[in-house]
C-alpha cells in the first residue's frame, strides 16, 4: 500500500471529489467528512446567563445501528473541535483524532457510529464570544456568559436528544476532553454504558490554574484586546501566541522539548532574533499558528471554565447509580495531568463499585501522547469497547 505522503501527492494531482474520497479511504481513513451543524432553542448556563438560540457544529463518522446502541461520544480538548477524524473538503491535514478514529481504529467506524461536537464557548462552529448576540446585532465579547464544563455537556445531551440516541455506547476524551467524559459520567450516568477518560483530572491543582491564569493575563495585556471588544479590528494576536506558548510548553515532556533545543551560533546580540535557541522557534510557530485559527476570548472563556471545573465531590456520589465500565488512562511523562490524578478517578470509581480498568502509557510526549501515541491507545479502546458492547 502507498504511504500517506504517496496518496496525497496523488490526491493533489488527481481532479474530482470521487478520486479524491477513494485515494483517502486507501490511506486508511474516512475519506471526505462533511460539518453539520444543530439549533437548539435556550441554554440556561450554571452561572445563570441565558444564551438563546444555541448553534453546535458536529461531525459524525461511521453508521448508526438500527437499535441505536452503537453510538460514541468524543469530546474534544481545550483548542480542539467537531473535526476529529478525516479530511475535510479542499484540506489535507486529517481530524485531530484521526490516528485513533476510522475503519479497524481504536474507535472503530465498521462498528461505531462516532459523535463529536464543537463545544460552546468555542469558536469553530459552535456558539462562542465571536458568535453575534441577536440582541445587540454585534458579537457577544464580554457579554457572553461564564460557562463551565458542565454548561458543556449539557449543551451535547441536547444534540445527543436530537440524534435519537437514549444511552451512549461510551463517552471518552482527552485532557478537557476528559473532563467533560467525567462531567457526562456525574451528570447523566444513567446515560452512559461506558467511560474513557484520557490524561484527565477530577479538578484542576493551583498550578494548572496558575499556567492557564498567565496565557488569561497575556491576552488582556495586548492593547487590541480591548475588553474583548476588537472584532472590528485587529486581533490582540501577540498576546494570543504568547498564551498559546505558555500552554503548549506545559503539554510536552523534557525530552520532548529537548528535541527543538539546536540553537544557532548568534551569541553576540541574541534579541535581534526571538529563535536563537530551536525550541523558541518553535514555540513562536506554535504561538503564530495558533492564532490563525482560534479566538482570544474563547481561550480566556474555556480556561476559566477548565479551573472551574470539580467533580470530585460529586462523581462517587452519582456513579453509585450506575454500572458503567470505565477505562482510565493516563501517561507517564504527563507532569500537567500526572498520573496521580488518573489513580484518583480510579478510586472514585471503585468506591462506587464499578468495573473500572487503569492502564499507565510510558509515551516520550507528555500530556500530548493522547493525540500522538496510537498503538497501545488503539488497542486499549479497542478492546474495552468490544467488552462494552457484550455486556
Amino acid at each position: 500500500m502507498r504511504n500517506r505522503i504517496d496518496i496525497m501527492n496523488h490526491i493533489h494531482n488527481t481532479t474530482g471529489k470521487a478520486a479524491q474520497q477513494a485515494d483517502m479511504e486507501k490511506a486508511g481513513g474516512l475519506g471526505i467528512v462533511k460539518t453539520r451543524y444543530f439549533t437548539f432553542n435556550e441554554l440556561v448556563t450554571l452561572s445563570g446567563g441565558k444564551l438563546s438560540p444555541v448553534m453546535l457544529a458536529y461531525e459524525t463518522y461511521g453508521s448508526l445501528n438500527s437499535e441505536r446502541s452503537n453510538a460514541v461520544l468524543v469530546l474534544h480538548a481545550f483548542s480542539g473541535d467537531a473535526h476529529a477524524a478525516g479530511f475535510r473538503e479542499g484540506t489535507e491535514k486529517p481530524g485531530w483524532w484521526d490516528i485513533l478514529i476510522g475503519p479497524g481504529k481504536g474507535f472503530d467506524t465498521d462498528k461505531y457510529f462516532v459523535i463529536c461536537s464543537n463545544v460552546i464557548g468555542g469558536c469553530k462552529g459552535s456558539t462562542g464570544p465571536s458568535s453575534i448576540d441577536p440582541e445587540t446585532g454585534a458579537p457577544y465579547g464580554l457579554k457572553f456568559p461564564m460557562i463551565t464544563i458542565d454548561d458543556m455537556v449539557n449543551a451535547q445531551r441536547h444534540l445527543i436528544d436530537h440524534l435519537g440516541i437514549d444511552k451512549l455506547l461510551a463517552v471518552a476524551g482527552g485532557s478537557m476532553g476528559g473532563m467533560q467524559a467525567l462531567q457526562w459520567m456525574a451528570s447523566y450516568p444513567e446515560r452512559v454504558r461506558s467511560a474513557i477518560p484520557i490524561a484527565a483530572t477530577v479538578r484542576h491543582t493551583p498550578q494548572q490554574i496558575a499556567f492557564n491564569e498567565v496565557g488569561r493575563q497575556a491576552i488582556m495585556a495586548d492593547p487590541n484586546w480591548k475588553s474583548g471588544d476588537y472584532y472590528d479590528g485587529p486581533p490582540p494576536a501577540a498576546g494570543l501566541a504568547v498564551a498559546r506558548m505558555v500552554g503548549h510548553i506545559t503539554y510536552m515532556s523534557e525530552k520532548s522539548l529537548e528535541e527543538k533545543t539546536t540553537k544557532r551560533r548568534d551569541i553576540a546580540a541574541p534579541f535581534k532574533s526571538s529563535a536563537v535557541f530551536g525550541v523558541e522557534q518553535y514555540l513562536s510557530y506554535q504561538g503564530n499558528k495558533f492564532v490563525e485559527r482560534f479566538d482570544a476570548n474563547s481561550y480566556l472563556y474555556i480556561s476559566k471554565s477548565m479551573d472551574h471545573f470539580d467533580v470530585s465531590g460529586g462523581l462517587h456520589p452519582a456513579l453509585k447509580k450506575s454500572d458503567m465500565r470505565v477505562l482510565v488512562i493516563s501517561f507517564k511523562t504527563d507532569w500537567l495531568y500526572p498520573p496521580e490524578h488518573s489513580k484518583e478517578i480510579v478510586r472514585a470509581c471503585k468506591m462506587a463499585g464499578l468495573n473500572a480498568t487503569y492502564c499507565e502509557i510510558d509515551a516520550p510526549f507528555g500530556h500530548d501522547s493522547f493525540l500522538i501515541e496510537s498503538e497501545q491507545q488503539g488497542h486499549l479502546i479497542r478492546h474495552f469497547l468490544e467488552k462494552a458492547v457484550k455486556e
